[in-house]
């Protein structure tokens, strides 16, 4: 009971980036240790507001589980679970529904941007997933939501709607806090430097896939957009230049200091050598680890069950206490 609860969730949305990589599923592994317990979670649900093929969903969910996995969660150290498969989650983000005002989901940027890209399926799924978001966060007691900057927001409000249940009902909720991780960076595009790296690019050049072969790996690093100035340095002004460096110093353990030194006199295609080799050395383990998982569905499905199992343990606990200081259960 001394050690912090921490939560996170990924959709299953295929092989996530390298910038998802660096930004979260690497650090995931890294927070699992004697001061915090985790809840690793596929969250099937929020993919909803999206328009998905059955199956295909379905089976994305069991091959993020798996990658996940491959990526160093242990399921001895963390639950690792379907959102689906936690009726909780749902049931809990009505409740909470009904203490979120209009105006919080209003200021929320992600509605704005994500309703943009999806102009033709608009819907009230994507309006409220941000209530269903901190239903994630509050069922299992969680003090730590580890995030990036475009997911503050939704911590902050999983807070403000914690804080008002709390003040009207008695203590029930643990107030979350974001936790940004001290390793990793922020990734940007390949092709446009000036974005963040997103799988969601109509360039595929742009972005690098955590399941990208060595092959594809080198590739786009080698057609990856630098300046004409063939001076390796890294400087604001110098964005494609400075990302490949970033990249290289995250994968490698090197600063940037060290980087800009040992690349002195030699060109940008030696840079994206060395960064596309860097990355390629991290993630083939990971990468030869995913297909034994999947090889092996009989433990995968066990993991998974197991994980829901232990998962719904906890929130039940929450939404029981919920209901009856709601005058839902007595």
């Amino acid at each position: 009971m001394d050690k912090k609860i921490v939560f996170s969730g990924i959709q299953p949305s295929g092989s996530p980036t390298l910038g998802n990589y660096v930004g979260a599923l690497r650090n995931w592994n890294l927070l699992q240790d004697e001061k915090r317990y985790c809840y690793y979670c596929i969250v099937n649900l929020h993919a909803m507001t999206v328009r998905q093929d059955p199956g295909e969903l379905y089976k994305r969910s069991v091959e993020t589980a798996a990658l996940l996995l491959a990526c160093g969660i242990d399921p001895e150290l963390s639950t690792l679970f379907i959102q689906s498969q936690v009726k909780e989650h749902a049931e809990l983000s009505w409740v909470l529904s009904c203490f979120t005002y209009m105006g919080e989901l209003n200021r929320m940027t992600q509605f704005k941007d994500k309703s943009a890209k999806h102009s033709d399926n608009i819907n009230a799924g994507l309006y409220t997933y941000p209530v269903l978001m901190a239903s994630d966060i509050l069922l299992y007691g969680t003090n730590l939501v580890p995030v990036g900057s475009d997911q503050k927001q939704h911590v902050e409000l999983a807070r403000d709607i914690a804080i008002r249940f709390n003040k009207l009902y008695g203590e029930t909720f643990a107030v979350p806090e974001p936790y940004i991780p001290k390793v990793g960076g922020r990734v940007m595009s390949l092709q446009e430097p000036d974005k963040k790296m997103s799988k969601s690019d109509n360039n595929p050049n742009s972005y690098i896939a955590v399941m990208d072969e060595p092959d594809v790996i080198i590739k786009k690093f080698k057609r990856a957009v630098t300046d004409s100035e063939n001076v390796i340095a890294y400087s604001p002004e110098k964005p494609g230049v400075s990302n490949l460096l970033s990249i290289y110093c995250t994968f490698t353990g090197k600063t940037m200091e060290e980087a800009v030194a040992g690349f002195e006199g030699k060109g940008y295609g030696h840079l994206k050598k060395a960064a596309a080799e860097a990355v390629i050395a991290e993630l083939s383990p990971i990468q030869s680890e995913y297909k034994r998982i999947l090889g092996d569905m009989a433990y995968l499905d066990d993991i998974i069950e197991k994980g829901a199992r232990k998962a719904r343990e906890r929130a039940l606990v929450t939404l029981n206490d919920v209901y009856k200081k709601t005058g839902l259960r007595s």
